[in-house]
């Protein structure tokens, strides 16, 4: 007998809603269980890179997103980096995600994730396979071979229910009470160091920072703090903004001065209206595995980092991305156990380098930097190592390239591994992001990919392409042949046949198919290469 749900969902922040969202267009029936009513006020994840914006472009709210973001449009996104404080002498504006952006189909963009939120829940309404539960918290499941069973309870203690589903999901955040009860343990680097969460308002510090390009974020790297950022970003252009910078472990409103530790990293003694004082740790913590059985955990979840560059809502967007397709393939009876695995076996290499590659080897080097030169040492040789340390920040951005090349279930180099540090490229790699390309008829390929897979046929013969399509239909994985005889693509790809996966993501690509197509069609369905 069908369980009532295909999916339940504990979780209904960006990441869980999101999910909904990617399931609700397959098909697939789910229950989201989410406690809050309502987004939580603050102003966090802004940063949307490129690739978020794809993800918004696949679930049908990107202009809907971009709409309503609280910047002005055209508004620079990127970020400045002073030593000592806002004011000083020593200050960089190094390149942004501007650089990778022929890599890519969209944008990028910047607002706060409760604006994010909103969108997505609209979005969510307008699926009719999705239920949901705002209001309700999940106290505890159990799981056999057939269904995980899901205990909710209403807020205020007015009802409780149990669901029951095919699978699990927990997007519940970095406090996950679906991974505590799995018991699967967490680690990563830990500073050991508290932060303060300011939410204000100022006038006078946007006036302040005129002297600099318009930018959206300013990081100040003190000598006295070895490393640890005092940072502000922007909430919108004039007099919105959130700080977070190291406070006393004690540290708590009515015992500490916010504002004055504000206009220290400011640099002068700017008006400051607090709305709200919050706090976090210093820390990363990856989950050691991001499933147990018929639960999977995605987003906080199964990673956790300061808020530092966004990584932490975009990881937790491309982990719904590449699940999400995956579960459908499983409940359809096209994906294999094995597939399921690789969703685990992809996305946590790619954020246990992110942690180490881009956040706390960024407060490492930084503190290398602080302990080593200073100005009133050597001013020269501070100045020189200071304009490299503009250069190195954006070739770190060039470098961010998330791929699943160790994959088992793409056709990648031998001996190779999933990870961050990477080339951008229009070279069609396995295990690599498609980058977008125009097709004969106009159009991107993008705005031609199916939600199954889809394999780029350029210039290929008539015989090949049959041999994938009999092999979709032979083994009931959903395939979108698309011919194409424009040779300038064929050329940006190196390849005359590229296999995307339904996440954008290269399967295979080359000239003629390893063993068959339908051996390539099976690994990338996890079923193996023969």
């Amino acid at each position: 007998m069908a369980n009532p749900y295909q999916v339940i969902i504990v979780g209904g922040g960006p990441v869980g809603v999101a999910l909904g969202v990617e399931l609700g267009q397959r098909g697939i029936s789910c229950a989201l269980v989410e406690r809050h009513l309502t987004p939580q006020q603050i102003p966090k994840g802004q940063g949307l890179t490129q690739r978020t914006l794809e993800h918004f472009y696949f679930w049908g709210c990107v202009e809907e997103l971009r709409a309503a973001r609280l910047l002005p449009p055209g508004y620079p996104i990127g970020g400045v980096t002073a030593y000592g404080n806002l004011m000083g002498e020593h200050w960089y504006a190094p390149a942004g995600r501007e650089v990778v952006r022929p890599y890519y189909f969209q944008d990028n963009e910047r607002l706060p994730q409760y604006i994010t939120e909103v969108v997505l829940r609209k979005r969510l309404t307008q699926m009719p396979a999705i239920t949901t539960l705002f209001g309700w918290s999940a106290t505890g499941f159990e799981q056999d071979g057939d269904s995980v069973r899901v205990t909710i309870d209403r807020q205020g203690g007015s009802g409780r229910e149990v669901l029951e589903a095919d699978y699990l999901v927990g997007c519940d955040g970095a406090h996950s009470g679906v991974r505590e009860q799995l018991g699967i343990g967490r680690s990563g680097a830990d500073f050991d160091q508290k932060m303060g969460l300011v939410i204000f308002r100022s006038k006078e510090l946007h006036e302040g920072l005129k002297r600099f390009p318009e930018r959206t974020t300013y990081r100040v790297l003190h000598p006295d703090l070895k490393g640890v950022w005092m940072f502000f970003g922007r909430v919108d252009v004039g007099e919105g903004w959130f700080f977070h910078g190291p406070v006393p472990r004690d540290a708590a409103p009515g015992n500490f001065d916010y504002v004055g530790l504000i206009q220290r990293a400011a640099g002068f003694p700017c008006a400051v209206a607090i709305d709200h004082i919050g706090d976090f740790e210093l820390r990363i913590a990856v989950a050691d595995r991001y499933r147990e059985g018929r639960v999977f955990i995605a987003g906080d979840a199964a990673h956790s980092h300061p808020p530092y560059g966004g990584h932490g809502l975009n990881s937790g967007l491309d982990d719904v991305a590449n699940l999400g397709w995956k579960l459908e393939a499983a409940l359809r009876g096209w994906g294999s156990e094995r597939l399921l695995a690789s969703y685990g076996e992809e996305r946590r290499p790619v954020f246990v380098e992110t942690g180490q590659f881009m956040i706390a080897g960024g407060i490492e080097s930084d503190a290398a930097f602080l302990e080593r030169f200073r100005p009133e040492r050597d001013l020269a040789e501070f100045e020189t190592h200071w304009k490299e340390m503009g250069a190195v920040a954006g070739a770190r951005e060039r470098g961010y390239e998330p791929h699943y090349e160790g994959s088992p279930v793409v056709l990648g180099p031998p001996n190779s591994a999933s990870g961050v540090r990477g080339a951008h490229s229009f070279n069609a790699r396995a295990g690599h992001h498609l980058a977008p390309q125009p097709l004969s008829s106009g159009r991107n390929v993008f705005e031609e990919l199916g939600r199954g897979f889809t394999l780029l046929a350029l210039d290929a013969g008539d015989q090949v392409v049959a041999g994938f399509e009999q092999a979709s239909v032979s083994l009931g994985v959903p395939l979108k042949a698309l011919r194409d005889t424009r040779a300038g693509g064929r050329e940006a790809y190196e390849a005359r046949m590229v296999l995307v996966r339904p996440d954008q993501y290269v399967a295979w690509a080359g000239d003629e198919p390893p063993g068959g197509a339908a051996v390539v069609l099976r690994r990338a369905a996890g079923g193996g290469s023969g």
